[in-house]
């Protein structure tokens, strides 16, 4: 098997004290994120960067590392670009990844969970472009492989998926398809680890995570999870393989399981 790896706020009081600048500022924000513009965005980086190396010194360099100035904007633009939070959300991704060894994952250390066919990165993106990480529940089974195993395969398959980003996409679509699923097939643990990779290690890199066709023994498990999901759980959507077919794909790009 060959492995496959996207209302403005305004006070009287204080109106007077606010300039123009900050108030277009804050008009432009939004609960999950701030437009700055590119220099004071560049401005905030360097601030997290310089804060980094001051406090952090130990932390890696290079890709991925403290002074990795597009991480460093990626995480500044999920903490509403407060350099505070982001220096804090940074240093626990970093450290994580470091600990966790993503950079020596390969197609081989993988391999043997990969086979199973349980997940991979489709072939093709789907209509928006993004890339798409696609799970089958039905072929996981807890305990068949240590539990590292299939966190490994999960975060090498993420970092493929955000591989492929063309430019101008920032987020990948995953794809849960729940044909077949059975209670054997639960993992509340790992579905559990996958949302907290997606918020603190990957945040707002998934743009929606399709549970596709979920049987009526999915639905307790789903709420037993949700709590632990937080502000993530929005992100799923329940629907048919028909939905998939018809609204993510086209007839070429569509993975081969929903050519029914």
């Amino acid at each position: 098997m060959a492995l496959r790896l996207g209302p403005s706020f305004s006070h009287p009081l204080i109106a007077s004290s606010v300039s123009v600048r900050t108030t277009r500022q804050i008009r432009r924000c939004s609960i999950r994120s701030c437009i700055l513009e590119p220099n004071e965005s560049r401005k905030l980086v360097l601030e997290v960067k310089e804060k980094l190396e001051k406090e952090y010194p130990s932390l890696p360099v290079g890709s991925n590392g403290r002074d990795d100035e597009d991480m460093i904007l990626w995480f500044l633009k999920d903490r509403r670009f407060s350099v505070d939070e982001a220096v804090s959300k940074l240093t626990k991704a970093i450290k994580w990844r470091h600990e966790f060894g993503v950079s020596e994952l390969s197609e081989e250390a993988v391999k043997a969970v990969a086979q199973t066919g349980k997940a991979c990165v489709h072939d093709f993106p789907d209509v928006d472009g993004r890339p798409v990480l696609l799970v089958v529940g039905s072929k996981h089974i807890p305990l068949e492989f240590d539990p590292s195993d299939d966190k490994k395969l999960c975060v090498f398959l993420l970092e493929e998926a955000l591989s492929r980003l063309p430019t101008g996409n920032e987020q990948i679509l995953a794809i849960v398809d729940l044909r077949g699923f059975r209670t054997e097939n639960a993992d509340l643990k790992f579905l559990t680890f996958l949302f907290d990779a997606f918020y603190y290690y990957y945040p707002r890199r998934v743009a929606q995570v399709l549970f596709v066709d979920a049987p009526l023994i999915f639905k307790p498990i789903w709420q037993m999870a949700k709590p632990l999901l937080k502000s993530y759980a929005s992100l799923v959507k329940f629907c048919s393989a028909e939905t998939v077919r018809k609204e993510y794909f086209t007839p070429e790009t569509l993975p081969a399981s929903f050519r029914d």
